[in-house]
């Protein structure tokens, strides 16, 4: 059995890694921590695991940490983990670490999209971007993962054939995304209060958010090239998923079905990616509670414009579900195990 660790159990991702493992099998949960509620069963904080799974909330201690967990997901706030990471790296442990702190591969660049210095910049270069589809092999070989966030999942996996491909006309890229509030963590602020954002969808960070940063990154290394383009995110009024809508011009002209089928090539054998036949799109709902990424693409025939839609589920996919095909791949595990539930609908 795998002994895992959770830093930052009792916030949405972290509850949602407590649920994946439980399902997995191979893993012990043998260290979980929580710094606002130390000393509490986490059923006191999340009642839905009681008399199923109920650990105790610890305060941190990189010696404990050590000592008990073979492998660490952090599950901290952003610009958390990169104070307490690299001490475990240097006890010999396996960290994924599903904050920001490792995504950028230059401390000019975290400080330009996160407006703070990097504690452990000489970890930046060896930590692998933890996106499966893409970098599998990569992630098998590591000991620092940086699980990739919500939105650059579900707009990473919709370009990323493109990008290889070379394909893509750069200027005419245009990203709209939008995201249930879960996105945003557990700690209530204004902006998150039910009377604020119920019966309410607006856009926030326009051409702004800090996610561009490792989008942009991860397309370029794909591409060859520097690139960048507009991003604008949005709030809903629900609690789960994402749904992306990509719009772009190629720079060729090619038919909806030769895209499809350059999909269909560069995803064989990815089981969480799902290429929707025509007429079907993407829906939340869809994806809910499931660790797939549904795509979708449509040819504008009549403006030369190709338009691609991806969903998933930001807590699952685009957070803790990544996280533990991450650590299957790390562990030897098969890439799906404990991740093959049904989405649930209704």
């Amino acid at each position: 059995m795998l002994r895992a660790g959770i830093i930052g159990v009792t916030g949405y991702t972290g509850s949602e890694l407590v649920r994946l493992l439980y399902a997995h099998g191979g893993v012990e949960l043998s260290y979980v921590t929580s710094h606002s509620h130390a000393g509490r069963q986490l059923s006191e904080v999340h009642p839905h695991y009681l008399g199923i799974i109920d650990p105790l909330c610890r305060s941190f201690s990189a010696e404990e940490a050590s000592e008990e967990a073979d492998l660490l997901f952090f599950a901290l706030p952003h610009g958390e983990s990169m104070h307490l990471v690299p001490g475990l790296l240097e006890k010999g442990r396996k960290v994924i670490d599903l904050a920001a702190d490792f995504r950028l591969k230059e401390s000019a660049r975290y400080r330009k999209w996160y407006e703070k210095e990097h504690s452990a910049p000489q970890y930046l270069t060896e930590a692998v971007y933890g996106l499966p589809e893409l970098k599998g092999e990569e992630v098998k070989k590591a000991s620092l993962v940086a699980n990739p966030g919500c939105y650059p999942t579900s707009v990473l996996l919709g370009l990323a054939p493109l990008a290889a491909e070379g394909l893509l006309d750069w200027q005419t890229l245009v990203v709209d995304s939008k995201s249930g509030a879960s996105g945003a963590g557990r700690n209530p602020s204004q902006a998150l209060h039910f009377p604020e954002c119920a019966e309410n969808f607006k856009a926030y960070r326009v051409a702004a958010h800090q996610h561009s940063g490792e989008m942009e990154q991860e397309l370029s290394a794909l591409a060859g090239e520097e690139l960048s383009f507009t991003f604008v995110p949005h709030l809903v009024p629900m609690v789960r998923g994402i749904l992306s809508t990509i719009y772009l011009r190629l720079k060729s002209r090619r038919g909806e079905d030769e895209i499809r089928e350059l999909f269909s090539g560069y995803y064989a054998g990815k089981d969480f990616v799902r290429l929707l036949p025509p007429p079907l799109v993407p829906e939340t709902s869809a994806v809910y509670g499931s660790n797939y990424c549904d795509i979708a693409l449509k040819m504008d025939e009549r403006n030369g414009r190709l338009v691609v839609i991806t969903a998933i589920d930001n807590l699952v996919k685009g957070a803790a579900g990544q996280a533990v095909q991450n650590m299957n791949l790390m562990a030897g595990f098969e890439e799906n195990r404990g991740l093959k539930t049904v989405p649930i609908k209704p």
